[in-house]
């Protein structure tokens, strides 16, 4: 779609279906990525913040398939000073895991925890979320959507 001068100061409407119908694929290798470099753009693509027509209030994003998440790395010393909380709300209920037992436990659940914290907090995070593909490893599952790559 090209631009003339007079639409300029016209906002881009697209039929939510429309977006619906032209999400994309993405996927990318985790392999020795740093942590939180590859959250941040995967953020951006669940989001849908690199298409003209995003909107904060509308769901644009593309899925996402990030392999070999279990071979992610992080910098310094955040494998033992960063602490994840979870609190049930019951006295004496406070668990803590460090970064380092998470990523030898469940390695997803470290940059599922990062994506999701990088998104809005409204109604289509978690819509968003649920177009974030984890996998151990590698696998052929999603090559029938011909996904493209995140990073060239």
């Amino acid at each position: 779609m090209e631009f003339t001068q007079k639409d300029l100061n016209k906002t881009l409407w697209i039929k939510q279906t429309d977006q619906e119908k032209n999400r994309k694929w993405y996927k990318v290798d985790a392999t020795g990525l740093t942590l939180g470099r590859l959250a941040v753009d995967v953020a951006k693509k669940l989001a849908g913040k690199d298409k003209s027509y995003y909107s904060d209030f509308r769901d644009a994003g593309s899925f996402v398939i990030v392999e070999n998440v279990d071979k992610i790395s992080v910098t310094g010393k955040k494998l033992h000073d960063k602490v994840y909380y979870s609190y049930s709300g019951y006295k004496g209920n406070l668990k803590s895991i460090t970064l380092g037992e998470l990523l030898r436990k469940d390695p997803s659940k470290a940059l599922r925890y990062a994506v999701r914290w990088m998104l809005a907090k409204n109604k289509l995070r978690e819509a968003r979320m649920k177009r974030l593909k984890l996998i151990k490893g590698t696998t052929t599952k999603y090559d029938h959507f011909n996904p493209l790559p995140l990073y060239k």
